[in-house]
């Protein structure tokens, strides 16, 4: 932690054994700031290599032929894998979504107008100048519907590029681009609730808002454990399902129920630990090799539990869900999602379509315009105020990676596009732009020097 000013050792290790040789390697890249941008890169890349090999027809057999059925009689659901993996398991990405959201703007960098207004200039110019250029490309046609694809941005791809830049990069470039990420996907939750809903359920709909009531009680009420908001989320996600609403909003609406605060006090924990170790101490010590005590095991455990009740029950969920929306839920996503098919016949079509060019040309000019613009805009007019560290090269290479849209997108095409070759187009379009919006990002940052250099 920031700001702290003392030095601790790192946790005790016991003795290295053949295992640690193995888990090191995987241990030491989820680490890394990038390791899921790279793990999105290599799923995507897997998808493309897969539907473009001869084995490309088990590609739809796997994801989209197959079929899962889960529950029994009414509550039965049948649905193909790829369905599954868009309604249910993205849910616990957009449960990560809310969570990040209300955080940041509880607690977090939104919390303020004068720490939010620059991200919020630069996000409502990264919605409203796509989805315009989108919108002018397809007035007056069916394909209008996919006008809501090219406002997104991934912030695993755009946080991977950032952290490829290194050290070049100021901290507070890194909170802009996040904090804009996120004013982009509470926007993108807004957009898939109320205009990708075809039709509305009105009885599931009010059970779903009983089972929020319910949630939202337990939170008054002051539950802590998980398990209860949990079960609950999982009535209101079969609820909002069958309401005809995207069940993902179930995650987000469970999310605002999760509470933030916690109950400790920060000088009683102090004080705690302290006599905690005093009294491991007193144990004794008998250097690392020896098991500890029944009492030194009793101290640990309730050092252990003393520890998860100063987390909030938001941030222990959030450190939960974290390591699996990262490396398994959005790279799978990817996996069933990016693989398109890529032939001369294919892509001349595709490149020449409305769609395709409404897409690229919103993510590759709307996006950079409109996040630039905007904050550059709110700057000038003394809305917000730019770190003196950022120079504007800063925030335009920041503008370009927020055009890298990848899963928000191809999550909001596959609702705007029901017709498969409608869907296609919009892929190679996602992923096209989208690596050179990456690329263009990169090149402008890596140029760019520190605010401090000469």
């Amino acid at each position: 932690m920031a700001g702290i000013g003392k030095s601790y050792e790192k946790e005790p290790q016991g003795r290295p054994v053949p295992a640690d040789a193995i888990v090191a390697p995987f241990d030491r890249f989820t680490r890394l700031e990038a390791s899921s941008g790279i793990l999105l890169m290599l799923a995507a890349a897997a998808a493309l290599i897969w539907a473009n090999s001869p084995w490309d027809e088990s590609y739809r057999a796997v994801w989209v032929e197959s079929t899962l059925t889960v529950g029994v009689n009414e509550w039965a659901l049948t649905k193909p894998v790829v369905v599954w993996i868009n309604d249910l398991l993205m849910a616990l990405f957009f449960l990560l979504v809310g969570l990040e959201i209300k955080r940041e703007i509880l607690r977090g960098e939104l919390r303020t107008f004068r720490r939010a207004s620059l991200p919020i200039a630069g996000a409502l110019g990264g919605i409203v100048a796509p989805a315009a250029i989108y919108a002018a490309i397809n007035a007056g046609q069916p394909t209008i519907r996919g006008w809501g694809v090219p406002m997104a941005t991934d912030i695993a791809f755009a946080l991977g590029v950032l952290a490829l830049v290194g050290s070049r990069v100021p901290v507070s470039l890194r909170i802009f681009l996040t904090s804009l990420a996120i004013v982009d996907d509470l926007a993108a939750l807004l957009v898939i609730a109320l205009f990708y809903t075809e039709t509305i359920k009105a009885e599931y709909l009010a059970y779903a808002g009983i089972a929020l009531v319910a949630l939202a009680a337990l939170n008054l009420a002051g539950f802590r454990r998980m398990t209860p908001y949990l079960i609950l989320g999982m009535i209101l996600w079969f609820l909002v399902l069958k309401s005809g609403i995207h069940a993902t909003i179930a995650g987000v609406a469970l999310a605002g129920t999760i509470p933030i605060s916690n109950r400790v006090d920060r000088s009683k924990f102090v004080r705690f630990l302290h006599a905690a170790s005093d009294d491991i101490e007193a144990e004794g010590l008998d250097g690392e090799r020896a098991d500890l005590t029944e009492r030194q095991r009793s101290i640990a455990i309730s050092i252990e539990k003393a520890t998860e009740r100063v987390e909030s029950p938001l941030r222990r969920l959030e450190h939960a869900l974290l390591p699996w929306v990262s490396f398994l839920i959005v790279p799978v996503f990817a996996l069933a999602n990016a693989g398109v098919a890529i032939s001369g016949e294919s892509i001349g079509p595709a490149a020449s379509s409305r769609i395709a060019i409404g897409v690229a040309l919103g993510l590759l000019i709307g996006k950079p315009l409109g996040v630039f613009g905007f904050a550059w805009l709110a700057i000038k007019l003394g809305l917000a105020s730019k770190p003196d560290e950022l120079r504007w090269s800063h925030l335009h290479g920041a503008a370009w990676l927020a055009g890298i849209g990848f899963t928000m997108a191809l999550f909001i095409a596959a609702l705007a596009f029901p017709a498969q070759e409608d869907l296609d187009r919009a892929k190679l379009a996602i992923l096209g732009a989208s690596v050179v919006a990456g690329v263009v990002g990169f090149v402008i940052l890596r140029a760019t020097r520190p605010a401090s250099a000469n």
